[in-house]
């Protein structure tokens, strides 16, 4: 009987392992471009994911996952799109984390991943378009829209008692998309915006651009924009001529980068990006503390969280087929079943191998609702006299 039993196990073991694959999974983001100072920080939260899962031995018997990198530029569809389908037709990743930018999300979801049947979780594309957008169920981002970004920005600057701002924005689909929405909420609230206009990146000089600005006025400026590109130019022009001395900053817009590069220049300024707080966030930052990045970078937790969600998707699925997984992934991010926090990858797998179900509250207190996209948490900021950047609350 006991050689039995171990030669069933035996067995057991050896149906385990023939089972078992190598899952690539891809990570397309901006390490060139507008946003490059965001990208690593975003890229090691997707990494510290997949290492996690890799190193449980618990996905789909056994199975272990690799990353494989691409830079999208975050500007040029075109070259993202020529990422991504590297990625995909040469590499045979089975989801992607990216993109990073929403007009390049757009287009290499449309070109390449819908035609090819490949999920993209993107972690910082926000432009409203990608509610609506035709996506065969393959799309999803645990970033929210800029709908409510827009909304959130408006209630901000009235509680401060500004009543009209002038903005400027990128020329782009991200851009464009925030500033309407903002434009619309702030003035539903009473405010006024006395010029929505666009700015094109990659320019040396934006004086031009601020002098309209100016000429309309305003209380302050919403500057929606890159913070490694043209929304900074905004900012320093604005600031070298004094037209204005208050400025609004988006999600685009807060970073180190935006510190480094103003210092005490922007005290008393002010904005807001996604980001969570309480348990799932916190213990994020001592699991990227302990792997060797800064994990409060903007937009890294939210990477972590989709290539989570994928992992977790895979197992409940039963199958790394994109065609398959992407039905669970909404299950996996939502009620019902046990509450999953970041670090507790290896558990949720154990309970959903075991035939139970996990409710994926990760780093950004993930709840995907509509068309897969994050319900969203703001994190308000302001920049004080000593050229810091301060938490202030979240929304």
């Amino acid at each position: 009987m006991k050689k039995l039993l171990l030669a069933t196990a035996a067995g057991a073991l050896i149906a385990g392992a023939a089972g078992a694959e190598d899952i690539k999974m891809g990570i397309s983001l901006g390490f060139t471009g507008p946003l490059e100072s965001m990208a690593p920080a975003m890229r090691d939260g997707a990494k510290l994911a997949m290492k996690e899962v890799s190193d449980s031995g618990l996905l789909l018997d056994g199975s272990t996952v690799t990353a494989v990198e691409g830079d999208s530029t975050c500007a040029d569809a075109a070259a993202a799109t020529a990422t991504v389908e590297r990625l995909i037709t040469a590499e045979g990743v089975k989801g992607i984390v990216g993109g990073m930018c929403s007009g390049e999300t757009i287009a290499s979801l449309e070109n390449v991943a819908k035609p090819n049947g490949v999920v993209m979780i993107s972690p910082s594309a926000t432009s409203p378009a990608l509610s609506t957008i035709e996506d065969n169920g393959l799309f999803f981002r645990t970033s929210p829209s800029d709908a409510r970004q827009g909304q959130v920005m408006a209630d901000i600057i009235m509680e401060k008692g500004i009543n009209s701002v002038a903005v400027s924005y990128t020329n782009n689909d991200y851009g464009k998309g925030l500033a309407d929405s903002f434009q619309a909420a702030f003035e539903e609230k009473g405010g006024t915006v006395t010029v929505n206009s666009a700015h094109d990146d990659g320019k040396a000089d934006y004086s031009a651009e601020v002098a309209a600005l100016a000429a309309a006025g305003g209380d302050a400026l919403v500057v929606a924009g890159y913070v490694d590109q043209g929304g900074s130019g905004i900012v320093r022009a604005a600031l070298d001529t004094g037209a204005f001395d208050t400025f609004v900053f988006p999600d685009g817009m807060v970073g180190t980068a935006l510190v480094e590069n103003f210092g005490t220049e922007i005290s008393g300024s002010f904005g807001q990006n996604p980001a969570a707080e309480g348990e799932g966030r916190d213990t994020y930052l001592k699991l990227a503390e302990e792997a060797g990045y800064d994990g409060s970078g903007a937009f890294s937790a939210e990477a972590y969280d989709g290539a989570a969600l994928m992992l977790l998707a895979m197992a409940a699925a039963g199958s790394s087929d994109p065609g398959t997984y992407k039905d669970k992934i909404m299950d996996v991010a939502n009620e019902p079943g046990e509450k999953i926090m970041p670090g507790e990858l290896a558990k949720a797998l154990e309970i959903i191998n075991g035939g139970g179900d996990v409710d994926y509250v990760g780093a950004t207190s993930v709840e995907l609702v509509g068309a897969g996209e994050s319900a969203g948490v703001y994190r308000e900021v302001s920049f004080n006299d000593a050229g810091e950047m301060e938490v202030v609350g979240y929304r």
